[in-house]
Parts: structure tokens; C-alpha cells; sequence
């Protein structure tokens, strides 16, 4: 719970501390190789799904950091987003970097500024426009969704599917 004297930055961070455990467990178990399978044809490929969970945490540097994002640019896609990790310890070390990027995001913003509106834009019209700290918090859950989303590959692909909040079936322990 958010104190009065708690940056809102601070209290964002330390959610994103207790959840980098979790995404990492799942992270550890996605299958090498695999990168094109999907369960449907409308689906989105365990690879690019993987890489877009690890890399998720660094969005925070870019809300705090930048104005808007326009995920649809006249001038096509930014190579960033082309760059793919293909084994489980890439997949690991995008999500450590990704972490480091919103720590230090995080570590100076102030509540001031994340207060301040932020756009998401697709091909130059603006989808969203909310204050930063509010796009942070969505942000969050648009990770556990995805990292949700991820753990029903594993299974599909029989893989481990870690504890993430509790028990699963090849998991035991409380997460």
C-alpha cells in the first residue's frame, strides 16, 4: 500500500521486483527450438511471445523516458523489436536487462512526472493517452497476462510450468 511518502515510482518498481522472480521461472522453461509453434493459426508464436515477455519490464523506460509510442511508424518497425533471444538463457538475460532499464527509469522519476499524460499511437493517431504512472500500472498486467498466456505453451509443449502465485502440477511450492 502506497504511503504518502512513498514515491509512486518506488511502490511501481517494487511490483515489478516481486513479479521478475515469477517471469523468470517461466522463462527458464520455454522450449529451445520451438520459436514457430503456435497452438492456433490466429495465435502468436512461442518465440516472439517469449521474447515479448522478457523484454516487457524495459517498457518502463521507455514510458518515463519518452513522450508517446507509435506502435504502427511510417517508417515500419524499429529493428529493437526484430532482435530475438533464442535460447532460455537469452530469453533470462533480455528479461535481467529489461529489469535494469526500468530500475533505472524508475529510480528517477519523480511523481510529478508521472503524473504527466503519456500517448500510444498507431500510425499516428492516438489509441491511448493516460498519466504515466496509470500506463506503468497496466503495463503490469499486461505482463501477467502475457506470462499467463506463455505458461499454457509450456503446457501445450510439455514443458514444466512453474509455480508462479501457487502450486502447479509439476510445481508444488507457493511462489
Amino acid at each position: 500500500m502506497k504511503t504518502t511518502d512513498t514515491r509512486m515510482a518506488d511502490a511501481i518498481l517494487e511490483e515489478m521486483e516481486r513479479e521478475a522472480p515469477r517471469t523468470r521461472r517461466v522463462l527458464e522453461q520455454v522450449p529451445e527450438g520451438r520459436d514457430d509453434w503456435k497452438p492456433h493459426e490466429k495465435s502468436m508464436p512461442l518465440g516472439r511471445l517469449a521474447n515479448l515477455v522478457a523484454m516487457m519490464p524495459s517498457w518502463a523506460a521507455m514510458v518515463v523516458g519518452q513522450e508517446e509510442l507509435d506502435v504502427m511508424p511510417k517508417s515500419g518497425p524499429s529493428s529493437e523489436f526484430s532482435k530475438q533471444a533464442k535460447t532460455r538463457a537469452e530469453l533470462v538475460e533480455a528479461h535481467e536487462k529489461a529489469m535494469d532499464q526500468a530500475r533505472a527509469a524508475l529510480k528517477s522519476a519523480t511523481d510529478e512526472h508521472l503524473m504527466k499524460t503519456w500517448k500510444l499511437l498507431a500510425a499516428g493517431k492516438v489509441v491511448g493517452e493516460d498519466p504515466r504512472h496509470t500506463v506503468l500500472e497496466d503495463t503490469m498486467m499486461h505482463l501477467a497476462h502475457h506470462r499467463g498466456q506463455l505458461t499454457v505453451y509450456l503446457r501445450l509443449n510439455g514443458a514444466t510450468v512453474p509455480s508462479v502465485y501457487g502450486p502447479t502440477a509439476d510445481d508444488p511450492r507457493f511462489a
